[in-house]
């Protein structure tokens, strides 16, 4: 097993990050544990990537990751502007990931993702047990001159305390890249809690052919502040990157699919 105080790194890996409006924001609110704070709007991120050799990490072996979660508020990455996760659900395929991750908190459980791209379009597919659980639809572009780097800062609970990592990376994403539809399978999985509203509403993200990031090699004690007043109802903040399409959103399936 690998030391999950040791620091890890991965290049190269195919990505897909993006974020949602959900259609049950109460359902989402508590998912989030005492100390954190969900955002007004209640938003879900959502990170699909596949890794495809051993070579591209620093321990890990190749293997695929879903990681899902609800976005904070008060507890923004370095930059200031990018919202902190907290993470909800956490697939790998692999059992030497799933135990670094579980011990430093990560809710991490066997399953597999996959992501295919044909001509223009993405599907990225997400299953537990061999049952599919999630599929993403994208259309996608292909990489130019653009660079992305920054920090996400991500929240687990660890031996009962809340613990938060701040994660660089570096990407090259694709243009163009638009979200057509997000798909939850299982109405019984505790995951369904986070499918998106219909007609699907987009808060920015991207997908990356080429992503480079790393797991920090210490993980910071949260306080936990005594427990604030109430949230008042979930508005929308700021205006998303985009709606799903007129031609999907208008098929009468779930999140317009």
């Amino acid at each position: 097993m690998l030391d999950p105080a040791d620091p890890q790194l991965v290049v190269d890996s195919r990505t897909l990050h993006f974020s949602w409006l959900p259609a049950d924001p109460d359902a989402v609110a508590a998912l989030v544990p005492p100390g954190l704070r969900p955002r007004p709007d209640r938003q879900v991120f959502m990170n699909q990537q596949v890794v495809e050799d051993a070579a591209q990490t620093s321990g890990f072996g190749a293997y695929t990751l879903t990681c899902l979660g609800v976005a904070l508020a008060g507890v923004d990455a370095p930059d200031g502007v990018t919202p902190g996760g907290w993470w909800t659900h956490y697939v790998t395929c692999s059992p030497r990931v799933r135990d670094y991750a579980a011990a430093r908190g990560a809710p991490a459980v066997l399953g597999r993702t996959t992501l295919r791209v044909r001509g223009d379009v993405l599907v990225a597919d997400t299953e537990i047990g061999g049952a599919p659980l999630i599929r993403t639809r994208a259309r996608v572009g292909q990489t130019g001159h653009e660079i992305r780097a920054g920090h996400h800062r991500y929240f687990t609970l660890r031996d009962g305390d809340l613990v938060s990592g701040v994660y660089p990376y570096v990407s090259e994403p694709v243009s163009p890249f638009e979200i057509e539809s997000v798909e939850f399978f299982d109405p019984v999985h505790p995951s369904y809690a986070l499918r998106p509203e219909n007609p699907l509403l987009i808060f920015g993200g991207c997908y990356a052919p080429r992503a480079s990031f790393a797991h920090p090699g210490g993980l910071t004690r949260y306080p936990v502040p005594p427990p604030s007043p109430p949230a008042t109802a979930p508005t929308p903040t700021g205006a998303p990157a985009h709606q799903v399409p007129l031609r999907r959103a208008c098929s009468g399936l779930p999140s317009g699919s």
